[in-house]
């Protein structure tokens, strides 16, 4: 990765930021009764939903679909990849632990979906084995690079692709994840790190909404 890419790649993640924190002075100064505690679990909300883009995805079956599959549940988008040395399996071994102690009910309202930022690598073959060591019923989608950019741009979730030509290539990208809600549309994000205990006392509360 060059200077000016790491430049933007931080400053990207420090305007993420802001936005974030700026989201939570709005939503704590309103005084909607359990909006602090989410905060505090790194559950930060959107004043207003934004609409995701309609794009086409492959997931790890090879089926071509896009996020409006996902409807009627609430999903947690990460960005990562199978490659990845240490953010990705550290999270995705979180959501599993998350999911595992949540309410059966609340467990089978939430989706967790992994968007490769490697398609060069991240096969759906590929896609279905690694996430098969985590849970199997974590999705896994790909695409070209600029349909997983345009993606994670829309979203503020930033990653900077790589330089496949390197040998043994790594990806910079956010552990932030984009939280969807059950009509499609982006309701907000979780910071990273993840915080387990927090996370599994609010998301029964969270996803028992609309």
């Amino acid at each position: 990765m060059t200077r000016t890419q790491k430049a933007i790649f931080i400053l990207v993640a420090v305007v993420a930021l802001v936005l974030g924190l700026t989201v939570s002075r709005v939503l704590s100064g309103n005084g909607q009764g359990d909006q602090a505690a989410l905060i505090d679990a790194g559950v930060i909300l959107l004043p207003q939903s934004r609409q995701v883009p309609g794009l086409e995805l492959t997931n790890q079956e090879g089926q071509t679909v896009s996020l409006d599959a996902f409807k009627g549940k609430w999903a947690l988008l990460f960005f990562g990849y199978t490659f990845c040395p240490d953010i990705c399996p550290t999270t995705l071994a979180q959501l599993r632990q998350i999911k595992s102690e949540l309410p059966k009910d609340a467990a089978e309202k939430l989706r967790v979906v992994l968007v490769s930022v490697d398609p060069n690598r991240d096969t759906p073959q590929q896609l279905k084995t690694y996430l098969g060591y985590f849970d199997k019923q974590f999705v896994g989608l790909t695409a070209p690079v600029e349909t997983i950019q345009k993606l994670a741009n829309a979203l503020s979730i930033p990653f900077i692709p790589a330089d496949t030509g390197k040998p043994n290539y790594t990806v910079d990208h956010s552990g932030n994840l984009a939280l969807l809600g059950p009509d499609g549309t982006q309701r907000g994000f979780i910071r990273a790190p993840l915080n387990n205990l927090k996370l599994v006392a609010q998301l029964p509360g969270l996803v028992g909404k609309q």
